[in-house]
């Protein structure tokens, strides 16, 4: 039984949810999906999680249970362990975690009290997570953060992160983020940390699958502790690793982990977690990864061409970041709201040495990525095409305040015909041309 008779088995059952499964299928096929967080996780791994592990429950660690029937649970889990370990380098994984938000969480939870730990991570607006000591977070509620950022070239200085961090004397010492386009140092954050007594921590959340294919450097041996979600570049499930070198630190981890914050794990999505590694383990999955930023350099120099601001000037990994406020006095919600009516998916970001106007959700940039596209099986050459569709929506977007019932485009008529390119070019590829 293939993924599709799995998911047509819903129909008898709940016709109304099949009918958002079938509209949301038709949907990711049909559009052009350029959020540097979204993948298509390949039909073994969406078996995964539909397997009979769903079934099973089993708070504690393999070989030590709360519950009898681990012999197969057991297995698994330690071997997806092992394939984690492989992978990345590290000798220690928790597979877990439900989540990158609270592997963060269980992290900081492991090594510092509440109201006590301090913790140096990036701030939110330019390319930090919400975990990494947001006020919105629990995580900035519970912890005292020192945020740094990108200097006036939107990238990082490191002799400034250095000062700052000889100043603050974190516990924990954070890199890893959601909206960098550059390559991380992680030699150097691990050489800092060590100066200032810290953990360093990476939270490879968005460039996992780029490290695992070898398309970005490793943490390892650097860094002490790496978090990652599993969805993204890893092209996995919805969850999440946490990796540590150090045997006192994995211990510590999984006792935060459970019993400190979680019940049971979910043993069908660890068992697609593995089905992911596995694939990642391959000459096609470095492929992949090399093809990514690849793809993503050309999307960059498509739209720098075309006389868009990228934010440091381009990008080393899947992602980048426009400034269209300063290109085309648009803000990048309504940027991305245009887009989505003719079928190009990204999201609104906030951007490094924004104007003054940029709040949260009404930013100065779009953040675009290129893993989904290139899972279909999209090249550098097709970049360019992509280019050209982005800005022929952005370019027809209306700027300024538009009065209440008025369009936002400026000629409505250009808009079916690029809604039927951006479909025609989506529809050349299928979704899952990588295997």
């Amino acid at each position: 039984m293939d993924i599709h008779e799995i998911t047509s088995l819903i129909k008898d059952t709940d016709p109304e949810i099949f009918d958002l499964v079938t509209k949301e299928e038709e949907r990711q096929t049909s559009q052009i999906r350029l959020i540097p967080s979204e993948n298509y996780a390949s039909p073994a791994v969406r078996a995964a999680l539909a397997s009979v592990f769903t079934n099973k429950y089993g708070e504690g660690y393999p070989g030590r249970r709360y519950y009898q029937g681990q012999v197969n649970t057991d297995a698994m889990e330690n071997m997806v362990r092992e394939r984690a370990a492989k992978v990345f380098g590290y000798p220690y994984a928790n597979v877990q975690a439900l989540s990158g938000a609270p592997a963060n969480l269980a992290v900081y939870n492991a090594f510092l009290k509440p109201f006590e730990g301090r913790i140096m991570a990036m701030r939110l607006d330019h390319g930090g997570h919400l975990t990494h000591g947001s006020p919105v977070s629990v995580t900035g509620s519970w912890f005292e953060f020192l945020h740094y950022g990108c200097n006036e070239n939107d990238v990082l200085d490191m002799e400034e992160i250095r000062r700052m961090a000889l100043e603050f004397k974190p516990h924990i010492l954070v890199c890893g983020y959601t909206a960098y386009p550059r390559t991380i140092d992680f030699e150097a954050f691990g050489e800092i940390a060590k100066e200032v007594g810290a953990i360093s921590m990476a939270d490879i959340s968005h460039i996992a699958g780029l490290v695992a294919g070898g398309a970005h450097p490793s943490p390892w041996p650097h860094i002490d502790i790496v978090t990652f979600t599993t969805h993204k570049t890893l092209r996995g499930p919805r969850a999440a690793i946490i990796l540590s070198k150090n045997p006192e630190h994995a211990e510590k981890i999984d006792k935060s982990v459970f019993p400190g914050m979680q019940g049971g794990p979910h043993f069908n999505t660890i068992a697609a977690i593995g089905v992911a590694l596995k694939e990642a383990d391959s000459d096609a999955f470095r492929a992949y990864a090399a093809q990514v930023v690849k793809n993503a350099r050309a999307l960059a120099q498509g739209l720098k061409k075309r006389g868009y601001r990228i934010l440091s000037g381009g990008t080393d990994n899947h992602l980048m970041l426009v400034n269209v406020r300063s290109t085309h006095n648009l803000s990048g919600k309504r940027v991305a709201k245009a887009m989505e009516e003719v079928g190009i998916i990204c999201n609104f970001n906030t951007v490094p040495n924004a104007s003054d106007r940029q709040k949260p959700l009404n930013p100065d940039g779009i953040r675009l990525g290129t893993p989904a596209v290139t899972t279909r099986g999209m090249k550098e050459e097709h970049m360019d095409e992509l280019a050209g569709l982005i800005d022929r929506a952005i370019s027809n977007v209306r700027a300024g305040k538009i009065p209440k019932g008025e369009s936002h485009w400026k000629d409505e008529g250009l808009v079916k015909p690029l809604a039927e390119d951006v479909r025609a070019l989506a529809e050349k590829f299928p979704t899952f041309t990588w295997e």
